[in-house]
């Protein structure tokens, strides 16, 4: 073989392998454990749903995802460290309505930007709230306790897992839209808020179905309704709220997958594209249908464009109410 003969074989080979190694790199994602920020503690309604997605997503990436719990000032302490980790897919996180829409109208100086920090990557769950009433209160419908705070104005009151967060977003909605004078009363959690309301303390709350269905099933509490926009199977008997005695009210808490800003979009699309596939695997939707939530999966542009409008219709409620920043 002639000089010109190795140089050009040579130069081929360089090409073939430049060609190669993208795909080569693309293929090789994930080749380490992957690490996915909760910014809530564990146990919660937020972690339990992240642990059984990051279970599913772990067998389909053949890799181990390790839930690393960040609690704190309502899911910005984690949010910050999602922000500021590397762009390389290896770190992600779990996030729901607080810290991706919520918290930009309910918290002052908020140490990471959603809209240039964040990557929306896919929705994973929607699930409804329950309302439910403390068995002391003598109603049993959505129009009966409407009709209740009408003729008791100021005197009702409802108790929330603390100020900002959905429930307590729920009961302002609610406030609005039937036009009733019922005054908050925040907790540091929603089992505190649970067992007041049980004891009659307060007269109802808004809470997840997974965190109220024990009490309900037991009659601790009296479920009134479901917040989403149509009824679920775990509790089949009670309306929408909506279809019950007060039309447009609609509320979900929900939550998806999301890494830190300026991940490579091959990357941002294979997350994605796994969590569609978790979204419809059997053992995903009966382990959420237990919890009375719907898995589902969204492209990148579905969610960051859900994520949006989710900021907007909690930023009018917020100034509705005239909720200050905390």
């Amino acid at each position: 073989m002639n000089n010109h003969s190795i140089k050009f074989a040579l130069t081929a080979m360089c090409l073939l392998s430049a060609a190669v190694a993208p795909a080569m790199a693309q293929t090789a994602y994930p080749d380490r454990v992957l690490r996915l920020i909760v910014p809530f503690a564990a146990g919660s309604a937020t972690d339990s749903s992240a642990r059984i997605f990051s279970a599913q997503l772990s067998t389909q990436l053949g890799q181990q995802i390790i839930v690393d719990n960040r609690a704190g000032a309502g899911g910005a302490i984690g949010m910050q460290v999602l922000a500021k980790s590397a762009p390389d897919g290896y770190t992600i996180a779990y996030a729901g309505a607080g810290p991706l829409a919520i918290n930009r109208s309910m918290t002052a100086n908020l140490p990471y930007d959603v809209e240039k920090e964040v990557q929306a990557i896919s929705q994973a769950i929607t699930s409804p709230l329950l309302l439910a009433v403390s068995p002391t209160l003598p109603v049993k419908s959505v129009k009966e306790m409407i009709a209740l705070a009408k003729a008791r104005p100021g005197q009702m009151s409802f108790g929330s897992a603390g100020t900002g967060t959905v429930g307590h977003l729920a009961g302002e909605y609610f406030k609005s839209l039937s036009k009733t004078d019922i005054l908050h009363v925040p907790y540091k959690g929603g089992s505190q808020a649970a067992v007041d309301t049980m004891s009659g303390f307060v007269q109802f709350l808004f809470d997840p179905t997974s965190s109220l269905a024990p009490h309900v099933t037991s009659g601790r509490l009296r479920g009134l309704a479901v917040t989403g926009p149509k009824r679920i199977k775990a509790f089949a008997n009670l309306p929408t709220v909506a279809e019950s005695g007060l039309p447009g009210y609609e509320v979900t808490t929900w939550g998806g997958i999301i890494g830190p800003a300026g991940m490579p979009r091959n990357i941002v699309n294979r997350l994605s594209d796994e969590v569609q596939k978790a979204a419809k695997s059997a053992t995903v939707i009966e382990r959420f249908a237990a919890l009375g939530s719907d898995p589902l999966g969204s492209t990148p542009e579905q969610f960051t464009d859900f994520i949006r409008k989710e900021y907007l219709k909690w930023a009018e409620v917020i100034k509705r109410a005239g909720l200050k920043q905390l």
